[in-house]
């Protein structure tokens, strides 16, 4: 399976926020066209639209020119057989809770999925944190969207093993290269660990936003050090870039991923499972 990783320049110019949506749209269009059968873009892309949104509502603003007016036409846009996109994070604002999630909009053969982020920033405080890790199927690939700080937190992909995760996604917005570091590593980490590829997409550019005023990022994708993935390259990272948009295309295989687990003669993290406890003595 083909996986096109996307940076997205937030501070790209638009004049609309239908055109704003558009440039994130022809690239997933372009992708496919090239032959890609899933797309990956950053964590809050879309708080680019701050700019044309209510200000007086702040980021519920945000999410209402998403949600309500650009996203029914995104996916049905979008909405091809074979072919599925993350389109990085949104704010969604939850009339019936009354809290705004960092989210993650969905589509697969024109079913709109989405993930909310489960751990939050300090800078984040306007949201409320996810409490449910969806799985789903693609091409007979499991998939889960983790977004940023999320892969960074080892206790989420521990509740990950023994569950036939094949792809993890990383939708991540960091300022530092010390924040692309530790999401990047961290996906690494996951890769070995869980025995699954990993890729990530970050954002760049810069916007008037309070949130997102500055980003730098690369994209990057990972696989198992395994034998089943031993003529593969193994770790994959582009060079960090403040600004643009940059495409990294990668390949899936899930017949390595089978093998591999197929495989018990050789060392292998993914296999052990979480049974295999120790007691800790302080």
């Amino acid at each position: 399976m083909n996986l096109d990783l996307w940076t997205f320049d937030v501070g790209v110019q638009a004049e609309t926020p239908a055109a704003y949506a558009d440039e994130c749209i022809r690239r997933v269009e372009e992708s496919w066209a090239g032959g890609a059968d899933i797309v990956l873009f950053p964590e809050f892309c879309w708080v680019g639209l701050e700019r044309f949104a209510d200000k007086s509502r702040g980021l519920r603003g945000v999410s209402n020119l998403f949600w309500q007016e650009l996203w029914p036409s995104i996916q049905s846009r979008l909405s091809q057989p074979d072919k599925a996109a993350v389109l990085g994070t949104a704010p969604f604002f939850d009339e019936a809770t009354g809290l705004l999630m960092n989210r993650s909009p969905i589509v697969r053969e024109g079913c709109a999925l989405h993930q909310d982020k489960l751990h939050l920033t300090p800078w984040e405080d306007a949201f409320a944190r996810g409490d449910t890790l969806r799985l789903w199927r693609f091409r007979d690939i499991t998939i889960a969207v983790i977004i940023c700080l999320d892969i960074e937190v080892p206790e989420l992909p521990a509740q990950l093993r023994n569950r036939g995760v094949d792809l993890i996604l990383v939708p991540s917005a960091t300022e530092t290269v010390l924040g692309v570091e530790r999401v990047d590593r961290c996906a690494s980490a996951r890769a070995v660990e869980l025995g699954c590829c990993v890729g990530v997409s970050h954002l760049v550019g810069r916007t008037e936003s309070e949130l997102i005023d500055e980003n730098i990022g690369r994209t990057a994708f990972y696989t198992p050090s395994q034998s089943a993935f031993s003529q593969h390259e193994r770790v994959n990272e582009g060079f960090v870039i403040s600004a643009g948009f940059h495409r990294q295309r990668c390949v899936v295989d899930d017949a390595a991923i089978r093998q591999m687990r197929a495989s018990t003669g050789e060392t292998n993290p993914s296999l052990l499972g979480i049974r295999n406890r120790v007691t800790v003595l302080t």
